[in-house]
């Protein structure tokens, strides 16, 4: 989840150049319509959604903001489009992070709203087809700082939602959280590479074989998780 912050959805996190380039690394693949199609339903998103926020609230930050970009991108692929992105930040929690209430929590609660909104939206025939990942950019710390938060880590969790998703499950490798599993004794590590996940969904929703793969993911092998 990159740098966008949760309130602020007029500004997406990828910026044009950076648009740019994800859109030549898959130029020569047979992704390459449907990520141009998903950059354009992101840029749509958020013109909208600040648009909506600006006449109901003057300008003033809606806490709603990620709810509404969701259900706006539901709406969209509903009647439209097959791939969408988008990205919100506000998730540093390196100063008094809480535990069940608190600045996380809040932040964990916006997000699970939004992807009910987002399945709302979708309706139950299409939310039959449709696959939701939810992937951040950095994993936490294990071990609490000084401040009663966490650091940037390593190891992260990948959430993986869809009417015909095998879920409901942990999967993957997993350790004991303890010493000698811990990076630097201080984080998580990283047992399931997300390109590996990516390119696993990639083969099954997109039809793609293993060249193909390849190309988009050089040397990686995907790791059947079993998930559709």
């Amino acid at each position: 989840m990159p740098n966008t912050s949760i309130n602020n959805v007029a500004k997406p996190g990828v910026d044009d150049r950076q648009a740019e380039l994800i859109k030549q690394m898959y130029a020569q693949s047979n992704l390459a319509s449907s990520v141009s199609e998903g950059f354009r339903v992101r840029d749509d998103v958020y013109r909208s959604v600040s648009e909506e926020m600006n006449a109901a609230n003057r300008g003033a930050v809606s806490p709603r903001g990620f709810e509404l970009s969701a259900r706006r991108i539901g709406r969209l692929m509903r009647e439209q489009f097959n791939l969408g992105f988008v990205d919100v930040g506000g998730w540093d929690t390196h100063v008094n992070q809480s535990s069940a209430n608190g600045y996380l929590a809040d932040r964990l609660g916006e997000l699970g709203r939004a992807l009910v909104g987002f399945s709302e939206e979708v309706g139950p025939a299409a939310w039959r087809d449709t696959v939701v990942v939810v992937i951040s950019e950095f994993g936490r710390t294990f071990r609490e700082n000084g401040d009663r938060g966490t650091d940037h880590g390593h190891g992260s969790v990948y959430w993986v939602l869809g009417g015909g998703i095998n879920g409901g499950r942990i999967l993957g490798e997993q350790v004991k959280v303890e010493q000698p599993h811990l990076f630097q004794n201080r984080d998580y590590p990283v047992l399931t590479d997300y390109r590996a996940l990516f390119a696993d969904l990639f083969g099954h929703v997109f039809g793609l074989g293993n060249e193909s793969l390849q190309r988009i993911f050089t040397g990686v092998r995907p790791t059947n998780l079993t998930l559709v």
